[in-house]
C-alpha cells in the first residue's frame, strides 16, 4: 500500500509540474501571433527576432525591406519577381528552388526537399510539396515547403501541397497550410495534415484570392474544434 502511494505521488507531482510548462509554451506561441500578418494566399510576414520574414509574395500592396524571403515553387502566384522587388533590399536573402532562382537576381540560395541551411540566424529546412491526386505540383519537380526557426519556434509553410506521407515526419510548432482544394489540400485533407503534423497552432491560408473562400478556413477550423487550436487571420 505504501509502495502504491508513492507510485502515485510521483504521477501527481508530474502532472503538476508539467502542466505550467505546456500553458507557457501556448502562451509563448499564441505571443507570436501578434508578429504574423496574413497579406493574402500563401503570403505572410512574419517579423521575430529582429528580422522581417515574407512568404511566397504576391500582390503585395506595399514596399517594404524584408531580411529574408522565402519561395516555395515557380507558380506566378508564388514566384513573382515584380513582388520580389517590392521587398528586396540590398541584403536581403532569398531562399526558393533552382526552378525560381533563374527569374530573380540579388542573394539566392536554392533548396530541394530535405536541404537546410542558416540565413541569418534563422535555420530553415525545405520539406517536400506535392500533389498526389492531382498534376498541378508533380513530386518529380522537388519543389517545397519550408520549416524555419524564429524566437526559437518552428514554423512551417506548407507551400501548395496535398496531405502527404511525410507530414507524420514534420514538427512544428506552428502550421499554415492550404485549404482551398482544387490545386491544393482540400479543407478536410488539411486537417488531417494538421493531426499528423500536431502543431500547437494552425492557420489556414491559399484561399480568398485565386480559388477557394473563407467558408474553407471555417471548415478548416470546425474540423480541428478541441484537437488543435486554429487561428483565422483577417487579411492585411
Amino acid at each position: 500500500m505504501e509502495q502504491m502511494k508513492a507510485v502515485f505521488s510521483v504521477v501527481v507531482f508530474l502532472i503538476f509540474i508539467m502542466i505550467p510548462l505546456n500553458n507557457a509554451e501556448g502562451e509563448e506561441v499564441s505571443a507570436m501571433l501578434t508578429n504574423i500578418h496574413w497579406l493574402g494566399h500563401d503570403t505572410f510576414k512574419i517579423i521575430a527576432d529582429g528580422k522581417t520574414v515574407y512568404t511566397d509574395p504576391f500582390k503585395i500592396k506595399k514596399e517594404d525591406k524584408a531580411d529574408l524571403i522565402l519561395i516555395t515553387h515557380e507558380h506566378r502566384d508564388h514566384c513573382s519577381p515584380d513582388d520580389v522587388k517590392k521587398l528586396q533590399g540590398s541584403d536581403t536573402v532569398i531562399v526558393t528552388i533552382p526552378d525560381c532562382a533563374v527569374r530573380l537576381s540579388g542573394n539566392i540560395k536554392t533548396l530541394k526537399p530535405g536541404d537546410r541551411l542558416e540565413v541569418s540566424g534563422i535555420k530553415i529546412e525545405a520539406v517536400p510539396a506535392y500533389n498526389t491526386n492531382k498534376q498541378f505540383h508533380p513530386k518529380d519537380r522537388n519543389w517545397v515547403g519550408y520549416i524555419f526557426i524564429v524566437s526559437g519556434k518552428r514554423i512551417y509553410i506548407a507551400g501548395d501541397t496535398d496531405h502527404i506521407p511525410e507530414m507524420k515526419t514534420f514538427k512544428a510548432d506552428i502550421a499554415l497550410l492550404p485549404v482551398s482544394g482544387t490545386y491544393v489540400m482540400t479543407a478536410d485533407e488539411a486537417v488531417k495534415a494538421a493531426l499528423d503534423i500536431k502543431p500547437e497552432l494552425a492557420i489556414p491560408m491559399h484561399y480568398g484570392s485565386i480559388v477557394g473562400d473563407d467558408k474553407d478556413a471555417e471548415k478548416f477550423a470546425d474540423g480541428l474544434k478541441g484537437k488543435i487550436d486554429v487561428k483565422i487571420l483577417k487579411e492585411e
